[in-house]
């Protein structure tokens, strides 16, 4: 860790709802505010990370998008009482495997669907607002998918593979994030090189 390099500190809100089940779990709306996110499982006293993401748009216009996917079979879907555990067990697996299997989708489509919905009621969403610079967004979300797949088990079992990261690259200088949560967050680096 280069010890010299610009710092950034990174204070994660939250935990807030998926939109439109606030009355469900009775947590707080996230905020209208672009930056980056993380989707999380209440683990052990803390929160297990599922997946980092970036919008440079409000939020809350970013999950409505999720939703629509995950709703249309594109996500993979989870089995909350399982990953609360810290084990994966999925109920559906998205992306490739769906853009071919729509016919497997559609029969089994209530059953994915109320699973859905338990998943987007059991996220605990948490919100670093940042400015909408978009590779220090991107270098971001990737060194915290990386370091969540370096962990060990479970933390590393929960989150997808696959994600299309772009970290840093080598003509840029590193930054050091220093992350600050009021919540534990499992898995993630009080402070990571970007």
């Amino acid at each position: 860790m280069i010890h010299d390099a610009p710092r950034i500190e990174v204070t994660w809100g939250g935990p807030y709802s998926w939109p439109k089940y606030e009355g469900e779990n009775n947590l707080p709306a996230m905020p209208e505010a672009a930056g980056l996110y993380l989707q999380t499982f209440e683990y052990r006293g803390g929160y297990l990370i599922y997946a980092a993401g970036q919008t440079r748009r409000p939020a809350p216009t970013r999950f409505r998008e999720h939703t629509a996917h995950f709703m249309n079979g594109d996500y993979n879907v989870l089995d909350i009482v399982n990953a609360q555990q810290g084990v994966r067990k999925e109920v559906w697996h998205g992306w490739n495997y769906a853009r071919s299997h729509r016919e497997e989708f559609e029969e089994r489509k209530p059953i994915i669907i109320d699973a859905v919905r338990n998943q987007l009621r059991g996220f605990r969403i948490f919100l670093a607002v940042m400015g909408p610079e978009p590779r220090i967004l991107e270098r971001l979300e990737a060194a915290i998918m990386n370091a969540l797949y370096e962990q060990p088990p479970p933390l590393c079992d929960i989150p997808d593979q696959g994600m299309h990261l772009a970290q840093r690259w080598a003509s840029e200088a590193p930054i050091l994030i220093k992350n600050n949560c009021a919540a534990v967050l499992h898995g993630l680096p009080s402070v990571l090189e970007i």
